[in-house]
């Protein structure tokens, strides 16, 4: 099974990160999109969405923003073709502010889940709200992960996935090495304190990485370290709010697409969460050096 899940993890990371670095960001957008989709999909059968053709409107429902959103980027990137970057961003509008929403459900997710776990698995949502909240924390993941590579760039974009993979892997092996707490036992007893910590402390080190390889100066470097290690944190608690959805379908994985790691939302649920918070640390240093 962990040979199984390296080779599939390894394959899908290569392949990714190749689409960042090497496609124009429509077509990357496009990629993401279909990721996403697939991703909503696999979310309408854990919220209970039947028959077949309310799942189907769902993924309409989903694609309709997208394709809004996403016109509305290729305004803007043509608009930078023309003005100062400073200019551009003034363009961005209500679609800057939008990242708020996401991260302050994200931050709620996870003190309710840290303080409540039993509380918040008793909760039993109408199908039409679970559908809502896919809907919601969907939209945003892809939302501000494109966005982040629109204006920010492939190599900030790639960072934030390489800090989401290296704080998952970090937080396996140092949790099978050296956990005995569980963080949090009744939604997922695999998940301990010390591949948490684990996680955290590899999210530090990749900010430090970044910082000296870009020289940047100290209160950057700092806001890095802070923003990398928040971004990590949130992570954990993004794939602990799918597990919840699973404990409540009563499944295991979300799907069977990805062999060794269950559905796509099993491979991309610390993203979900940590897009949004990752997307609004850039937008803040990057508005302190400019």
């Amino acid at each position: 099974m962990l040979l199984k899940r390296i080779i599939t993890a390894s394959i899908l990371a290569s392949l990714l990160a190749m689409a960042v670095v090497k496609l124009p960001a429509e077509y990357l957008s496009l990629c993401l999109g279909i990721i996403i989709l697939i991703g909503g999909w696999e979310w309408s059968y854990l919220a209970g969405i039947n028959p077949l053709f309310k799942r189907v409107l769902f993924l309409l429902l989903m694609l309709l923003p997208m394709l809004g959103i996403q016109f509305w980027t290729q305004i803007l990137e043509l608009v930078s073709q023309t003005f100062d970057w400073t200019d551009v961003r003034s363009y961005s509008g209500i679609l800057e502010w939008l990242v708020i929403p996401p991260v302050m459900f994200w931050l709620a997710i996870m003190l309710l889940v840290r303080n409540a776990p039993l509380g918040i698995l008793a909760l039993q949502p109408k199908t039409w709200q679970k559908a809502l909240i896919g809907f919601f924390i969907l939209l945003s993941c892809w939302m501000f992960i494109t966005r982040l590579r629109s204006f920010y760039g492939a190599e900030m974009t790639l960072y934030f996935m390489v800090l989401i993979w290296v704080a998952d892997i970090t937080a396996y092996f140092a949790g099978g090495k050296f956990g005995t707490t569980k963080l949090s036992p009744d939604i997922s007893p695999g998940k301990t304190v010390a591949g948490m910590y684990g996680a955290l402390i590899s999210g530090v080190a990749c900010a430090i990485i970044l910082s000296l390889i870009y020289g940047f100066p100290f209160i950057i470097a700092s806001d890095f370290v802070l923003l990398s290690a928040m971004t990590v944190l949130i992570s954990i608690y993004g794939d602990l709010f799918i597990s919840i959805a699973k404990r409540q379908r009563g499944v295991k994985d979300s799907g069977s697409l990805l062999p060794g790691h269950g559905g796509v939302l099993d491979r991309i649920d610390s993203a979900i969460a940590a897009v949004p918070l990752f997307y609004a640390g850039i937008f803040l240093i990057y508005r302190q050096v400019s």
